[in-house]
Parts: structure tokens; C-alpha cells; sequence
């Protein structure tokens, strides 16, 4: 077991709490549609490359009638950086000793009216310590209202704590959810920070109402659009957008790059792609 410290063990605790509560969401919403889908949850463990125990985590994944496929993950790990990896990482330069625990959302939904989404956030400490995260909408077809509530959500997050954060968190967002082979954005936007130091309190409680604004807006705007129907040509256009998502996985994502430089367990790292995509 990786030994913890207030701080860890605290961030740990919630990341592991929020989970519990979205699925349960989830699940809540799949029971609403007709469907007795649930949740799958797999546990998994990782060996760090310096023989020690190096943590582990769950993936959770559910594919029902609302939700064609989602995954929820909390991972807490600890060990040792290798090679020139530590380089790329806040503090792990000279240092390659790393701690990280954190929450991973993807959702991708059969319905093509109802927005795939993203959320993360997570507790890192290298030499320093810090927060980081977000959460973005991911429409295969946009409606602007959704856009708008999704955003003056995280906003109120955003300016509970710092009204600099929202105009600076979204800039990310928009800059970091960029396919810049198609020269297109992944999706509407949303917040994203990264390197969060300082006061551990402050940060942490801006990281959960983080949390909580997600699991009070996304359930929302599915519930809003899960009852649509749709024609083959709606189908087809969600089907082209996954296509765009898993590029900007596979080929641009931090977060998956870090799970498999990590040892990280491959279906958890994966569970972001989609159950099915196509490029015409």
C-alpha cells in the first residue's frame, strides 16, 4: 500500500466519493429511460518500475440505453518517473518521485442529440503540489442552450473562488481541445487548469465544486435530450464526430499519455475511446 499523507489521503477520499455519486447518477438516469444497466467495476493494481508497490485503481464502465458506453476511473499511484518522462512533468525534473490520485470521465452517448462529455481532475505531487482538471461538452450535434448552461455553470464554479479563473480556465480549454491536423476544436469547450499550487484548502475546495458542477449540469442536459429522436443521418454525423474524438485521444491527450508512460491499466487508460466510429 502506498502510504498517504492528510493531503492525499483527503484528495483521494473525494475523488473516490465523487465517483460513487455520478454513477449513481448515471445509473438513475438509465433506470428513468427503461434500462437496468450498471455500472461494471474492475479493480486493478500496478507494479512501479522500481520493484515497489505503485497503487492502483477502478475503472468503472456502464453501457446502457442513455449511455452507449462511459467510464469512470479513480486511480491513486506513486513511484518513479522513468527517463526523460520526468522531464515533461511540473517538479519531477530533478526529482522523479511522483504521487497522483485523481477521477476520469468519458461519456459517449447513443443518443446523437445528447453531448459526449469529459471531466477530470486530480491531486499531483512531484517537488510541488498541485491540482489540475476540468470539464468539457462534446456535441456531436450543438444546441446553443446547452452550451450556454454547460459554461455559466462552470462559471459560478469558477468565480466562487476567482473571477479570473473562468476566462482563463476556458481559454485553455480551447486551446488544449484543439485538432490541429483538422484544424478544429474537439467540442464546445469548457475549463481546464493545470499546475494549480498554493494554498491546499483554497485549491482543493475549488477542484470539488469543480466536481460538483459537473455532476449538477451534465445530468441535466441528458435528461433534456435523451428522449429525441433521431434519423441515420444524425447517426452518421455522431459516428464521423467520434472519429475526430478518438484522433485527439490517440494522438494529442496528455492524460492518456501519462497513463501509459505510468504503467497504467490499458482498458482504464482506453475506456476514453468510443464503442464505435467512423471516418468517410
Amino acid at each position: 500500500m502506498i502510504e498517504l499523507d492528510s493531503e492525499q489521503q483527503a484528495a483521494r477520499d473525494w475523488f473516490e466519493a465523487l465517483r460513487d455519486r455520478i454513477c449513481a447518477e448515471f445509473e438513475a438516469i438509465e433506470q428513468e429511460a427503461g434500462s437496468d444497466a450498471r455500472f461494471d467495476y474492475l479493480a486493478w493494481d500496478r507494479a512501479d518500475p522500481s520493484g515497489e508497490h505503485g497503487g492502483g485503481g477502478v475503472r468503472g464502465v456502464m453501457k446502457g440505453k442513455v449511455f452507449e458506453k462511459v467510464g469512470v476511473n479513480v486511480s491513486t499511484v506513486g513511484g518513479h518517473f522513468e527517463g526523460d518522462f520526468a522531464k515533461t512533468i511540473h517538479g519531477a525534473g530533478e526529482d522523479p518521485r511522483f504521487f497522483a490520485t485523481g477521477i476520469s470521465l468519458v461519456a459517449h452517448m447513443a443518443n446523437p442529440h445528447v453531448p459526449a462529455v469529459h471531466m477530470n481532475t486530480r491531486f499531483l505531487v512531484t517537488t510541488k503540489r498541485w491540482f489540475g482538471g476540468g470539464a468539457d461538452l462534446n456535441p456531436p450535434i450543438p444546441y446553443d442552450a446547452d452550451t450556454a448552461d454547460f459554461h455559466a455553470r462552470l462559471r459560478t464554479a469558477c468565480d466562487a473562488h476567482d473571477e479570473t479563473h473562468y476566462p482563463r480556465f476556458k481559454k485553455w480549454a480551447d486551446d488544449y481541445f484543439y485538432i490541429p491536423h483538422r484544424k478544429v476544436h474537439r467540442g464546445v469547450g469548457g475549463i481546464f487548469y493545470d499546475h494549480l499550487e498554493g494554498d491546499f484548502a483554497e485549491n482543493f475546495a475549488f477542484t470539488r465544486d469543480v466536481g460538483e458542477a459537473f455532476l449538477d449540469i451534465f445530468p441535466a442536459i441528458v435528461r433534456r435530450r435523451m428522449h429525441q429522436s433521431w434519423s441515420p443521418e444524425e447517426k452518421a454525423q455522431q459516428l464521423e464526430w467520434r472519429g475526430r474524438y478518438a484522433e485527439f485521444n490517440l494522438v494529442y491527450d496528455r492524460g492518456t499519455l501519462f497513463g501509459l508512460k505510468t504503467g497504467g491499466n490499458i482498458d482504464a487508460i482506453l475506456m476514453s475511446l468510443p464503442p464505435e466510429a467512423t471516418w468517410s
